[in-house]
C-alpha cells in the first residue's frame, strides 16, 4: 500500500472514494429532477403568473391546522389514491411536503402520486424549513411571519446557490 493509499483509506471522508464524475452528474441530476427546496418553491409562487406546479400539503388535517404554505394543496397521504384525481390535474406537476427533513411523509406522498401516473418532486425541509426560512404561513387565525432562522437562511439576501 502506498502512503497516498494509507492516508485516504485513514480519512473517513475518502474510505469510500469520491465517484466517477459522469456517475456524479447522473446521481446529481436525478436528485434535482426528484427534489427542490422552499426558497425555490416561494420564488416561483411569489413570480407573476402561474407557477406551473401544485404545492401539496400530505400532513394530517392537525398539522394543517396548525401552520401551512398559504395556496397549498391540502392532502394527507393516506388520502391521496382515494382523492388525488378530484383534486389534482395529472397534466400538472405536484410539489410535496411534509413536516420536515425528519419526516418522509412527503415522499411517501409523492410516490403514491407517482404510482397515479403524476409528475412529482419533493420540497425539502418541509414546512419546517418554509417557517424557518421566514416565508409567510396560514392558520385558520390568518397568515403569519417568523424571523428567518440565520442558520437556515443569510440575513438581509439570497444565498446565491
Amino acid at each position: 500500500m502506498t502512503t497516498q493509499t494509507a492516508a485516504a483509506t485513514a480519512n473517513p471522508v475518502l474510505r469510500v472514494p469520491p465517484t466517477s464524475p459522469a456517475a456524479a452528474v447522473a446521481h446529481f441530476g436525478a436528485s434535482l429532477a426528484f427534489h427542490t427546496d422552499v426558497s425555490d418553491v416561494a420564488a416561483a409562487l411569489a413570480a407573476d403568473g402561474d407557477p406551473g406546479f401544485v404545492l401539496l400539503d400530505s400532513r394530517s388535517i392537525e398539522a394543517w391546522d396548525q401552520g401551512h404554505v398559504p395556496g397549498a394543496v391540502h392532502l394527507p397521504t393516506a388520502l391521496v389514491p382515494e382523492r388525488a384525481r378530484a383534486l389534482l390535474d395529472p397534466a400538472v406537476p405536484v410539489v410535496t411536503y411534509c413536516w420536515g427533513p425528519g419526516c418522509n411523509g412527503a415522499a411517501r406522498a409523492a410516490l403514491a402520486l407517482a404510482g397515479l401516473g403524476y409528475r412529482v418532486k419533493e420540497m425539502l425541509g418541509g414546512f419546517e424549513y418554509w417557517v424557518r426560512e421566514g416565508f409567510e404561513s396560514e392558520t385558520g387565525q390568518g397568515r403569519e411571519r417568523r424571523a428567518a432562522d440565520p442558520l437556515t437562511a443569510p440575513v438581509g439576501s439570497a444565498c446565491g446557490c
